[in-house]
């Protein structure tokens, strides 16, 4: 019997313009359609130059609207953009820890696209109701100086 190759885990890695890099290590096995998109929009440097739009401390650090590149971001749009198209939820098992990256949608399951969050904190509650597609493994201590309009200079996927 032949032993099947091990995945490879994919990994990028995110700068940010201000200083500090994050390590981003996916779950294919659990939400695959959500890490090929996301390592996809990367490749593509749909993220770079893209602000943060949302930070609340102990919760979630968000980022993903590309609308973030050019509009104010007190514009009553933001938050709201996305890549044009919207992905089928993946829930799973894994747990929405310190250091988790989920997939921000609106009420609609199915609505997630673009935008990110990274996890500051446990919240329970999110757990089976958003798709858990990746990690922080390198870097928290970066996350947590992100602030609202922080700019990401770039999301490089790993090769």
């Amino acid at each position: 019997a032949q032993d099947k190759p091990a995945v490879r885990t994919p990994r990028a890695v995110m700068t940010l313009e201000k200083g500090g890099e994050i390590v981003l290590e996916f779950f294919p096995q659990d939400a695959p359609r959500h890490v090929e998109n996301f390592l996809a929009l990367a490749k593509k440097g749909f993220y770079d130059g893209q602000r943060v739009h949302r930070v609340e401390r102990g919760f979630v650090v968000q980022f993903g609207d590309p609308q973030t590149k050019t509009l104010p971001l007190d514009d009553a749009r933001i938050g709201g953009g996305g890549p044009g198209y919207t992905l089928k939820a993946e829930f799973n098992s894994r747990k929405f820890e310190r250091g988790v990256l989920g997939m921000a949608r609106s009420n609609d399951p199915d609505s997630a696209g673009s935008q990110v969050y990274i996890m500051l904190g446990p919240a329970p509650h999110l757990n089976g109701q958003y798709t858990a597609f990746g990690q922080v493994t390198k870097g928290l201590e970066v996350v947590d100086t992100i602030r609202v309009g922080d700019r990401i200079k770039s999301i490089k996927v790993v090769p």
